[in-house]
């Protein structure tokens, strides 16, 4: 059978069932075949993903100043991230690592609750995680949206990712206010100049691929696309 033979053009859904709940996240899992063009279906497979009852995406949000001699700088957060530190094993990855620590560094980030809706939501959003998460009040009307919502992992996870980002005066970061979770404890801000952190994920230095992903947008927000 050919690849245009096997084409999917629908799907008998046989089950659907939320594993795992009482947490953050949760399981969905379906029990699927595949409907084709000239009626046949698959054998049947599971397809697991991963489901938040709170929220489904993320609002990312790139903050940055302008020094004297005109570079850009941008604000890093270092957070909390114990499912790294226990999940993943150094040992089992192709390349040389070193262990996982408790804090990872990333950019600005939060989830979308269900009012924030249109582009004045996502504004609205990344304005109180700038406040809660980096330490500025800023008005929603200075957030820049950078392009589309992008899947960072549509193999198993829904959820996507909308760009933002916003300048403002370093001297004016008060602290860091937090969501009150013990998650949030601990988490300290600082500045890198925007080719730096570019650098640093080249590297592997900084490890998250959202970040990577909001810098690139920012420096194409900055210079033109």
């Amino acid at each position: 059978m050919s690849a245009d033979e096997q084409r999917a053009v629908g799907v008998v859904v046989d089950g659907d069932e939320r594993v795992g709940g009482g947490g953050f996240l949760e399981i969905r899992r379906l029990w699927l075949r595949n409907r084709r063009a000239d009626g046949s279906v698959s054998a049947p497979y599971v397809c697991d993903a991963i489901a938040r009852p709170y929220g489904q995406d993320a609002v990312v949000v790139a903050v940055y100043a302008r020094r004297g001699d005109g570079d850009v700088i941008v604000l890093v957060r270092e957070g909390l991230r114990p499912a790294l530190a226990f999940g993943r094993d150094p040992a089992l990855a192709p390349l040389p690592e070193p262990p996982t620590e408790l804090y990872v560094t990333e950019l600005v980030a939060g989830i979308l609750e269900a009012g924030d809706r249109g582009e004045d939501g996502l504004r609205v959003r990344a304005a109180h995680e700038v406040h809660e998460e980096a330490g500025f009040v800023v008005e929603p009307s200075a957030i820049a949206l950078l392009g589309a919502g992008l899947l960072p992992s549509p193999g198993s996870m829904v959820e996507k990712f909308y760009f933002t980002a916003v300048e403002v005066d370093p001297a004016a970061q008060g602290p860091l206010a937090g969501d009150g979770s013990p998650m949030e404890e601990g988490a300290r801000t600082r500045w890198l100049p925007l080719a730096d952190a570019l650098a640093a994920c080249w590297r592997g230095d900084l490890a998250d691929l959202k970040t990577e992903l909001g810098l690139r947008r920012l420096r194409e927000h900055l210079h033109g696309h």
